[in-house]
């Protein structure tokens, strides 16, 4: 019987940064199954903190209230890339934080320090758990959270590319307004004080604006499977 996760012969640690839309998601799960790696969405973790905060009245507008209650809920997420998983305190978390309302209030709550020293942490300690190797993805995991990871690379594309693909994932969604929320939360996500979101200096770039998913899963196996050929 053939298969076609392939054999990992190293572990790696392999950091995917990129501002939303640039395909990270679909990118980083299909690599991690193909090479057997373990996978994280970091960007899952501050949406679960974000909807905890939601749902139990936290004021979202006040940084001191999200610093206070930020080390109350317990997030875990599972690593398997073919169904990752994430709860907060034992619920299923996967379909309430893909909320609007979610996205709309992510940026301000994860730009509170206290809220990235906690999930941070627990990024570390994932990652570092992940014995055959993990594909970790967000904004700040090449500069900020694995700054030692084996490979980091980070996905850009065009506001335009990124707004129309979006719009495909959101039905009925206006592709002028989802453009200038994408950019909006650029600008949130590139100008907060605390880990914010950039290109490592020794991350590999690569633009997907004029590549189909398929190409850029590609280039990234490539990318990754130099890398372990040259450990």
């Amino acid at each position: 019987m053939s298969t076609t996760v392939e054999t990992v012969s190293s572990a790696v640690i392999v950091a995917i940064d990129g501002p939303s839309g640039t395909g990270k998601s679909s990118t980083s799960k299909a690599v991690a199954a193909k090479l057997g790696l373990s996978y994280l969405d970091t960007g899952a973790q501050y949406r679960a903190i974000t909807w905890w905060m939601l749902t139990n009245g936290i004021d979202v507008n006040s940084p001191a209230e999200i610093a206070t209650a930020a080390a109350k809920p317990v997030i875990i997420s599972g690593t398997d890339p073919t169904g990752p998983t994430i709860t907060v305190d034992g619920e299923d978390a996967s379909g309430p934080i893909r909320t609007q309302e979610v996205t709309s209030k992510v940026s301000a709550v994860s730009a509170v320090p206290e809220v990235r020293t906690i999930i941070t942490e627990l990024q570390r300690s994932i990652a570092a758990g992940a014995v055959g190797g993990i594909v970790v993805e967000g904004r700040d995991i090449g500069t900020t959270v694995l700054p030692d990871a084996d490979l980091k690379i980070f996905l850009t594309a065009s506001p335009e590319a990124r707004a129309a693909r979006r719009s495909g994932e959101v039905k009925g969604s206006d592709l002028a307004a989802t453009r200038e929320a994408l950019i909006k939360r650029d600008a949130a996500d590139s100008g907060r004080k605390t880990s914010p979101l950039a290109k490592a200096d020794d991350a590999v770039e690569v633009d997907t604006t004029d590549l189909t998913l398929q190409q850029v899963i590609e280039c990234v196996v490539t990318l990754v499977e130099e890398k372990r050929t040259a450990a």
